[in-house]
């Protein structure tokens, strides 16, 4: 398979189905933006090396490109030819968040973003995780998606703060509180 076709060169790209569409279309937007996501989780697990958060990047980008496919995909025939996101995969995400959280302080205040590299870039994978829930529900206000690709974006940014605090815990950086002038 060749990497460049030109027929993308007016602007345009096809989707899972038949047609095509701007490539600033709501939907494109919508899977770039996932697409984004993905290529951040995988500088974040090429700072983990080997370890288990690696391992689980891994896993949550494998499900990102389902999910981006999901999005790119515009007929009930494409949509039957892919792994989609369900109720399973939000819910061990939720079970991440909850076996990690369990490790760290009880938030008090808002945290700066930073610490660790790790802890960093993960922060910057939460922020292009919540710009993506973003595109998604923009695009839920034109076309039908389902409701539960909007469940794992909110879920997975939610996992991605607390993989960030608990990266910096594990790497003994203290978290940054963010205090408002004159406090």
């Amino acid at each position: 398979m060749k990497i460049y076709t030109r027929t993308g060169d007016d602007g345009s790209t096809g989707l899972l189905g038949p047609g095509r569409v701007l490539k600033c279309a709501p939907r494109v937007e919508a899977y770039g933006s996932v697409d984004e996501l993905n290529a951040e989780l995988g500088a974040a697990r090429a700072l983990d090396g080997e370890g288990w958060l690696a391992s689980e990047l891994e896993t949550t980008q494998s499900r990102l490109f389902s999910l981006g496919a999901e999005l790119a995909a515009t007929t009930p025939t494409a949509i039957a030819q892919i792994e989609r996101i369900g109720d399973p995969d939000v819910e061990t995400l939720e079970a991440w968040i909850d076996r990690l959280d369990a490790d760290l302080p009880p938030l008090e205040r808002f945290i700066v973003p930073g610490g660790s590299l790790l802890a960093a870039e993960l922060h910057r994978a939460r922020t292009v995780c919540r710009r993506a829930e973003r595109r998604v529900v923009e695009l839920q206000q034109s076309e039908a998606v389902e409701p539960r690709l909007v469940h794992y974006l909110n879920r997975l940014a939610d996992l991605l703060f607390v993989m960030a605090r608990w990266c910096n815990r594990r790497a003994g950086v203290p978290e940054v509180e963010w205090r408002a002038r004159g406090q």
